[in-house]
């Protein structure tokens, strides 16, 4: 695959599972980015669908790659870089929307040298849960909670960093922004790098959200001990009056917390058998 007239390609991976409600809305989104483009998907066995829409797709498009093993998130991730042509790469997820320019902006930002692109995401959905903001944690004078469902990455810097971390439920994109600044990577935050995303939908899925960011928060802090100071608490501090929402996000963050460090590698390892065996029966 080529780069047309010198212009930089950029590798959109995508990592799915059973996404067949919103993926045609997303393909649709990235099949008009400026090219050079290609778009590298990973599906962990989708059984709902998801598959057909994206061959419907590949029999349009030759610039589509599709990738049917199972795996987690970071798993995923890491198998589409591995397989992306392009020497940068750019996340999101199957229930994003990518603004037209997204692609273009985001490239613009490579080309000034920098080694990772963060975007702005723009939550869509149900209102209360639009309005919620990320708690940031910043290193070595960079934010590194910018979440991969709008981020760029210089594949050089990826491989360098050693990619993601599977055993990460959640919390992997900081992990790996961590290890990217700590191998000297430079981070450049674009607010016109714009990828629209689904909240959730439903209470229970805001709390099972919040639980496994608390637990992802906690990997982080045996992962990270002798970095963990250099962190600025203060910012999250300096906000908005804590209303009900982020409340009640808070009380499951930290469920998700004491659980890791009660439980820590053994709740993931349970966790993933089950969930192993759900999805071995959906297929049969």
């Amino acid at each position: 695959m080529a780069e047309m007239k010198g212009e930089l390609g950029i590798s959109i991976v995508i990592t799915v599972y059973n996404e067949a409600r919103n993926i045609a809305e997303l393909l649709e989104s990235l099949v008009s980015q400026d090219p050079p483009v290609e778009i590298v998907i990973v599906d962990s066995m989708s059984n709902d669908g998801t598959q057909d829409i994206i061959r419907s797709y590949q029999n349009k498009y030759d610039f589509i790659k599709n990738i049917r093993v199972r795996s987690s998130r970071g798993e995923g991730r890491n198998i589409g870089v591995s397989n992306a042509t392009y020497d940068y790469v750019a996340f999101t997820d199957g229930d994003a929307i990518a603004h037209p320019f997204w692609i273009r902006n985001m490239r613009e930002k490579f080309k000034e040298g920098y080694d990772i692109v963060a975007g702005r995401t723009i939550q869509m959905g149900y209102t209360p849960f639009e309005k919620l903001g990320r708690v940031e944690l910043y290193f070595e004078g960079y934010e590194v909670t910018y979440p991969s469902v709008n981020l760029g990455y210089k594949k050089s810097m990826f491989q360098e960093a050693g990619g993601f971390d599977p055993k990460f439920i959640t919390a992997e994109d900081i992990d790996l922004n961590i290890r990217a600044v700590m191998n000297g990577g430079k981070i450049k935050y674009c607010d016109e790098c714009i990828i629209f995303h689904r909240t959730r939908t439903s209470l229970s899925s805001f709390v099972i959200q919040a639980f496994w960011n608390g637990f992802g928060r906690k990997q982080l802090t045996y992962k990270h001990k002798h970095v963990w100071s250099h962190f600025k608490f203060s910012t999250i501090l300096q906000r908005d009056q804590i209303g009900m929402w982020q409340f009640i996000r808070g009380i499951f963050a930290v469920m998700g917390y004491l659980v890791c460090k009660i439980f820590g590698d053994d709740f993931i390892r349970h966790y993933r058998k089950e969930r192993l065996k759900k999805t071995s029966r959906d297929l049969t």
